[in-house]
């Protein structure tokens, strides 16, 4: 049996929006602005007071693991150092230190002097006469001479071995020419040797 609600007229005026005006006439809530401001708040006091009270108890905690404090532990004003780019003073200071530090020593650059410096003993070592052995007379002859030595007497002969034949499918393997030396210059290197060339054209 269908049943009547007497106040339906009035439900549906009031779900009815009236936009002749073109724009929401009724006023905003207050009520619910004030509220979730007030809860905004209340969330972010807690939050603070929680995140004040973890940090002390970290705090704490790293104090004690880390014992008493000594001069390591002190914190140091690094303002009264000044720019050490611009300060020779601090660039000799710190080059005396890294050079009376006790080896292993932190590297002051990115590495690419570390390599040059290499490659210079390695040239130094190739190009030049140095004892192999001393006490049996071995000497290290230039890589050049040797080159021309080789060239001219050829290399050592193994002895020949019997192979077995070759498999279904195999190849007798072919050694092919390299096609470099194996080894090459790093970039700071070549841009190093670049400029050593550009300044002693400058002084010509």
């Amino acid at each position: 049996m269908p049943t009547h609600n007497p106040h339906e007229p009035e439900d549906r005026k009031r779900q009815e929006i009236d936009a002749s005006e073109g724009f929401e006439s009724s006023d905003v809530r207050v009520s619910g602005i004030v509220v979730f401001l007030v809860g905004l708040s209340i969330f972010a006091v807690v939050t603070a007071v929680l995140a004040y009270g973890i940090g002390k108890v970290i705090n704490a905690r790293m104090a004690k693991e880390d014992g008493p404090r000594s001069k390591w532990s002190q914190t140091v004003d690094v303002r009264q150092l000044g720019d050490m780019p611009n300060n020779p003073e601090m660039q000799n200071k710190l080059a005396e230190m890294t050079q009376t530090f006790p080896t292993p020593r932190v590297q002051t650059d990115d590495g690419n002097q570390d390599v040059a410096d290499l490659h210079a003993r390695e040239d130094l070592l190739l190009s030049n006469y140095s004892w192999a052995e001393q006490s049996q007379g071995k000497v290290r002859i230039p890589i050049s001479l040797a080159m021309e030595l080789i060239a001219q007497r050829g290399l050592p002969v193994a002895t020949a071995t019997e192979q077995a034949p070759l498999m279904t499918g195999d190849r007798k393997p072919v050694v092919a020419v390299p096609l470099t030396s194996g080894f090459a210059r790093t970039g700071y290197e070549l841009d190093q040797a670049a400029a050593q060339k550009a300044e002693a054209g400058q002084h010509k």
